[in-house]
């Protein structure tokens, strides 16, 4: 990891600390995903908007910020197999659900955020020219009545077409999470 990308990365943390000190934790997750021979493992913290929009017969469209930290794990290092890259990922995302009232129960929710990787992504022949990218997602998802979570996504890397090449990777994540 390049020293200007170590300032940026903790710069990212400090952020996600000093914004999570100015607002209430609702809830915390763990993901693990996989796809294009890598897999993640991620912790969250979240904070609802407290907003609902769309009301309509006991549903809404509600929405929460969502702030992690990810460990990457590539196995296909530049295309070659078995050859390893690891690489820590800070992200901030604004997600939108649609949900229950009493925010239990099934729902299903989009969002697009930012990433900042601690290493340029170059795994199974998609090598990323920035370590800036957007990450977006569509899920599925329960909210028990005692406030567990789980839930299933499907989220895409890229830059945004910002510098090429974009070549973008895609993973599955599941998610389990907590609400107080």
């Amino acid at each position: 990891m390049t020293t200007f990308n170590k300032k940026i990365l903790l710069a990212g943390v400090g952020l996600l600390l000093a914004h999570a000190s100015s607002f209430a934790v609702d809830s915390v997750s763990a993901e693990f995903a996989s796809g294009n021979k890598s897999q993640f493992v991620r912790g969250g913290a979240q904070w609802d908007w407290d907003n609902a929009w769309f009301k309509s017969n006991g549903t809404q469209v509600g929405g929460y910020w969502d702030a992690t930290l990810t460990q990457w794990r590539n196995n296909a290092y530049q295309g070659v197999s078995g050859a390893t890259q690891n690489i820590t990922d800070v992200g901030i995302t604004p997600v939108f659900r649609f949900q229950n009232e009493n925010k239990k129960g099934l729902y299903a929710e989009a969002g697009i955020g930012l990433h900042l990787f601690s290493h340029v992504y170059n795994n199974n022949g998609r090598a990323f020219s920035t370590a800036f990218q957007f990450g977006d997602h569509i899920g599925v998802g329960y909210v028990f009545s005692n406030g567990w979570e789980a839930g299933l996504k499907i989220q895409h890397f890229s830059n945004g077409a910002i510098k090429k090449p974009n070549p973008g990777a895609n993973v599955a994540t599941v998610k389990v999470g907590y609400h107080f």
